[in-house]
């Protein structure tokens, strides 16, 4: 990394930081600092696990206790217990936490408008641009790529949106049981393995890998959410699903896809995945692919 490029960022957040009155003990004129008035916030109408909000914050448990303590002490936040599992709490907000979060709004809302009414319109464009490519590479930056079971919560969302997907794009629709089926256990190592990503704890790609014969894998089920498309998690999640693949000994992949999806199809000739005849009788495929590993 070079040092200009470090310079750079630490320069934005500090200029961020001052604009936004992070630095105030007082964030936006309130009895609160940032951090709390944030969680405040993050816990919303509807409420939060106290585990789901150290995740999408990316906060320390015992720090996030300690901000919601001051919260329940200000008459904002009340935390239950569930009755299922002593380890799940869940925050609520009360009738004047809900009044706070409203005023807070307000205020963010007159801030923002100090910001930008010092810019003429060309100037404000420019910066409501940059903004929105910043927060969509700051989104990739928390990006995180693991493996998990075939079955297990997170793995079986990310298909059923996959499947959604499909039933809305596919010319007559979609139905899974027509498909070649595919084991579960083809898809736990040494045979096969499943992956997802995440940003800020919230599942946003998916794709699996199983042995097709000695040395050749086959892809399936990739699948990244529409509205953070062509910000490059299909081609990072594409390369850790070759990276898995070699380690299982797998020299050569395969996959197929149907012609509605036009941006998976690019992405894997981008990405040196090379048409060929088809290699199975998948009925809801147009092109199959192949690509040898290096």
């Amino acid at each position: 990394m070079e040092a200009e490029q470090i310079r750079q960022v630490r320069l934005f957040q500090r200029i961020v930081s001052q604009r936004t009155g992070a630095l105030h003990d007082r964030f936006l004129g309130r009895d609160r600092p940032m951090g709390a008035s944030r969680v405040l916030y993050e816990i919303g109408s509807s409420g939060a696990d106290l585990r789901d909000l150290c995740t999408r914050l990316d906060l320390d448990s015992g720090y996030l206790t300690r901000l919601i303590h001051d919260l329940v002490s200000e008459g904002l936040a009340s935390v239950e217990t569930s009755p299922d599992d002593e380890r799940v709490r869940h925050a609520s907000l009360t009738a004047a936490g809900r009044a706070e979060v409203e005023e807070m709004n307000r205020r963010a809302d007159q801030l923002t408008v100090s910001l930008l009414e010092n810019l003429d319109p060309a100037e404000r464009q420019r910066l409501l641009d940059a903004m929105a490519v910043v927060c969509r590479l700051l989104q990739i930056s928390g990006l995180r790529i693991e493996r998990v079971e075939p079955d297990s919560p997170e793995a079986r969302w990310c298909i059923e949106q996959y499947f959604e997907e499909l039933r809305r794009r596919f010319e007559g629709g979609f139905d899974p049981s027509l498909v070649l089926p595919t084991d579960e256990a083809d898809l736990r190592p040494p045979r096969g393995v499943v992956m997802v990503a995440s940003i800020d704890g919230a599942w946003v790609a998916c794709a699996s890998l199983k042995t097709l014969t000695p040395g050749v894998g086959y892809l399936k089920r990739m699948w990244v959410d529409g509205s953070l498309r062509g910000m490059g998690i299909g081609r990072r999640l594409l390369a850790a699903m070759e990276s898995e693949a070699r380690q299982l000994g797998m020299t050569t992949l395969r996959l197929e896809t149907n012609r509605a999806l036009v941006e998976a199809i690019r992405m894997y000739r981008h990405l040196g995945y090379d048409e060929v005849p088809p290699f199975n009788a998948e009925p809801y495929a147009h092109h199959w692919f192949e690509k040898h590993l290096t």
